[in-house]
């Protein structure tokens, strides 16, 4: 994937949520260690703001109401900028926490551990099938092979009776109906996750390496996981990229793989970070994933792996003990169901949760 991090080409939508949030208590990673769920302890009154991943707004909407009762003093605010935006204002300090689709590369790694400190906290929170979505008169039924998909959004496929796409639906009538590619047209870890599986699943087609900005010319833009959504749903013909759980009544094109075709279920997404390895060099506090774009296991491998960002310490303890008592409930047990029933989501693994928790209970006060 490309290591050059660019500036958002379109102005990121500052849509906020925010909310008086029931935090379970700072000492939650300690009862939750191993993947427990419900907290006791004394409430947390801190107020804490987060910003980033239009892809987890609906999971983050659900972690935000579920705290609301148990500490009625903390507050948190998260405004569904885009990852590009959340990583932004989480190097430059303006948020205590950001949602990213994309771990941090490069200068934004560097800044993120100046801010912090010397080393930053990055945990997979959200797992979601990006799920190619469509809108075409007619086809309830879609298999497609990456190379097709690679062709459809380069524009090489210009029409969905083409052979090409023909090939990989056998004894299904096709449209002559034009093709309207839709891509996003903000800086997005959506898109980064989506060009990266093109590349490396269909690289004679897509050449162009994984990239938070669309790498070509050609098709419709719109911003935000809304507005690919909304574009894709206006038209007929259309095809885009977006978020599982907020595909809507659209269609979701089976990925065709090998003599699989396999939906964008929760599960399949989950079974992409057992056949994916750590990324190294990121730091002991890292839990960044180099995905397997051609798992052939069952996965789907189309998927975005959401992490939150984070530091080990924070300027004083209402910060700290807030951000950690949220980090703890977004991956315990009761957390990760959450986003699932009202997201769409993979619950993380016992296995992953029972490593992520220590690092998310060295969260402290500075000094």
């Amino acid at each position: 994937m490309k290591t050059k991090r660019r500036a958002p080409r379109a102005r990121l939508a500052a849509v906020g949520i925010a909310t008086s949030c029931a935090l379970f208590v700072a000492g939650c990673g300690a009862a939750n260690e191993g993947g427990g769920s419900d907290a006791q302890g004394s409430g947390v009154t801190g107020q804490i703001a987060g910003a980033g991943a239009s892809s987890q707004q609906a999971a983050m909407q659900a972690w935000i109401a579920g705290f609301t009762g148990a500490n009625p003093g903390a507050t948190v605010n998260y405004q569904p900028v885009g990852s590009g935006g959340g990583r932004t204002q989480f190097v430059q300090g303006a948020v205590q926490f950001a949602g990213s689709d994309a771990y941090l590369k490069d200068d934004q790694l560097n800044q993120a551990r100046q801010r912090c400190g010397g080393s930053v906290i990055e945990i997979p929170n959200y797992v979601s099938p990006i799920a190619i979505v469509y809108k075409l008169d007619g086809v309830q039924d879609l298999n497609l092979s990456p190379a097709t998909i690679a062709g459809l959004f380069k524009g090489e496929i210009k029409t969905w009776n083409d052979p090409k796409v023909a090939a990989d639906n056998p004894g299904v009538q096709l449209p002559a109906t034009a093709v309207t590619p839709v891509h996003r047209s903000d800086e997005s870890g959506t898109t980064e996750n989506f060009t990266d599986f093109l590349n490396k699943a269909a690289a004679q087609v897509w050449t162009d390496e994984g990239d938070g900005e669309w790498p070509i010319q050609g098709g419709e833009a719109a911003q935000g996981t809304s507005g690919v959504v909304g574009a894709v749903n206006a038209g007929n013909g259309t095809i885009g990229y977006a978020d599982a759980s907020q595909a809507g009544e659209l269609g979701k094109a089976k990925v065709k793989l090998g003599d699989q075709n396999v939906e964008p279920t929760a599960e399949a997404a989950a079974k992409i970070l057992e056949e994916s390895t750590r990324v190294e060099g990121q730091g002991d506090t890292s839990f960044a994933f180099d995905l397997n774009r051609t798992a052939t296991g069952g996965a789907y491998p189309v998927v975005l792996v959401s992490y939150l960002l984070a530091c080990p310490t924070y300027p004083d303890a209402a910060q700290a003990d807030t951000t950690k008592a949220f980090l703890n409930y977004v991956v315990s047990t009761d957390g990760q169901q959450t986003a699932a029933q009202n997201a769409g989501s993979a619950p993380l693994s016992e296995t992953l949760r029972g490593q992520i928790t220590p690092v998310i209970d060295q969260i402290k006060a500075a000094g």
